[in-house]
């Protein structure tokens, strides 16, 4: 198998006394999603900035292939005074855009527009057209449906899962159905 993330023995906590992490490891392989769980401040978003390297473990290792990731607010994705086409275009080829397109049942003429001239489950779907348009090897999802109603939010998780033989992902929910119907394996985090 093709490993896109491994995490090794790391421990990390913003004051040394009371660590977040203590001598956690996970590993997920292309093709391979995973769902991370567990009560507001547990730190499942700090995971995530771990992984991208936005902080350093105090102890062990973090090796990843190439990240992309959908945060769970759109409209702080975005920069407010360029369109959606530009700031795809600033990060990933709009190669093969149509066919993500369709299958978001997105209308091409929202590229044109500002993030606030789209809804919330717009610009949600924007923010992953850009992240699969990265091509990346590991795919970061913190909460990426929480700006969609019900019907699309099964929409989007089945068109992700479709994705599922070129990445791995790692989701983030507080939807614990969610994360039993579509997650390999539920890793539940809390204060240790």
């Amino acid at each position: 198998m093709d490993k896109v993330l491994e995490i090794s023995n790391i421990d990390f906590g913003y004051d040394k006394e009371n660590l977040l992490y203590r001598d956690f490891s996970l590993s997920l392989e292309r093709g391979e999603i995973k769902a991370i769980v567990g009560p507001s401040g547990a730190g499942k978003t700090t995971l995530f900035e771990l992984i991208l390297s936005e902080l350093k473990p105090i102890t062990g290792k973090i090796d990843a292939l190439r990240i992309s990731e959908v945060f769970q607010d759109p409209y702080t994705s975005f920069h407010p005074a360029y369109s959606i086409r530009n700031q795809i275009e600033d990060v990933a080829s709009l190669k093969g855009i149509g066919d993500y397109l369709e299958e978001m049942k997105l209308d091409p003429s929202f590229l044109d527009k500002l993030p606030h001239e789209l809804s919330g489950g717009q610009l949600q779907r924007s923010s992953i057209l850009r992240a699969l348009l990265m091509k990346p090897d590991l795919l970061l999802l913190d909460e990426p449906t929480s700006a969609l109603d019900n019907v699309i939010q099964l929409e989007v998780m089945q068109m992700l899962l479709g994705h599922l033989d070129v990445m791995g992902m790692l989701l983030i929910t507080h939807e614990i159905d969610l994360a039993k119907w579509c997650a390999d394996e539920i890793v539940e985090i809390g204060r240790q």
